[in-house]
């Protein structure tokens, strides 16, 4: 089912809607963050840190991803009749699938309850969209999601290669920004990301090697679903082009 027209039409129609629910979830969010801010003469901080969080980035980025593959299917892969997407396209995909999905599993596990230094109180409905419908729809769309072209293991760096960034930018970046709510002389987008707590270093070390490990697998698995269900869609290919080969130039 997942590889008919009709379903990659109607999947197609909820990607575009799930990323138009992301953007609008964010600027709702940025738009409450910054107007605390302005009363309070901290924008140009507040804004930084904003587009600091991982689910932020994430979201922006699954929104993006989610928004050009359903511009690519509908003006170009559905004319082609092709079975798959882009590699290109196929490898941003998996990346946001993949933090997509460990968003929402540590929001959920670790920091549900505790609010985030975003610069303003959290929006209901906003922070649900991108802490748990964002999250569930991308899981979804890694098994329902149509077209899914089978990525080489090696594509697995690529997953990998932002969240190391952003660890590192977090890790450098914290010490040098005075918290502009409590003016601790240090911000951190979350809690276990902060050596200041107790715990210290070998605690966000802990939680560090912790969510890498789960990034790695969570990437893996995407990876190889993409790989199963591609191996068919090629196997679908092959039998179509042999099929198109004349009689005659077929060897017995």
């Amino acid at each position: 089912m997942t590889r008919t027209r009709g379903w990659a039409t109607t999947w197609t129609l909820l990607r575009l809607a799930m990323a138009a629910v992301t953007i609008a979830a964010i600027a709702a969010q940025l738009t409450k963050s910054i107007g605390t801010a302005t009363e309070l003469g901290r924008v140009t901080t507040t804004i930084a840190n904003f587009f600091s969080f991982f689910t932020i980035l994430s979201n922006a980025a699954a929104a993006v991803v989610l928004a050009w593959i359903a511009l690519w299917y509908l003006f170009t892969g559905r004319r082609r009749d092709t079975d798959a997407e882009p590699h290109g396209l196929a490898a941003a995909l998996a990346c946001v699938s993949t933090y997509m999905i460990i968003t929402g599993i540590v929001y959920n596990t670790l920091l549900r309850g505790i609010e985030l230094p975003q610069g303003s109180a959290p929006i209901p409905w906003s922070n649900e969209v991108l802490h748990l419908i964002g999250p569930i729809f991308l899981l979804l769309d890694v098994f329902l999601g149509p077209l899914r072209r089978a990525l080489p293991w090696r594509s697995l760096w690529a997953v990998v290669a932002f969240p190391i960034v952003w660890v590192i930018y977090t890790m450098i970046r914290g010490p040098l920004v005075t918290n502009p709510v409590s003016g601790d002389p240090f911000w951190y987008p979350y809690p276990f990301l902060n050596p200041n707590n107790p715990g210290g270093w070998l605690s966000v070390g802990f939680y560090v090697i912790g969510i890498a490990a789960a990034i790695v697998a969570v990437g893996a698995l995407v990876v190889w679903w993409g790989r199963r269900r591609g191996a068919v869609a090629g196997a679908s290919d092959d039998a179509v082009a042999a099929a198109s080969v004349p009689s005659s130039v077929v060897p017995d």
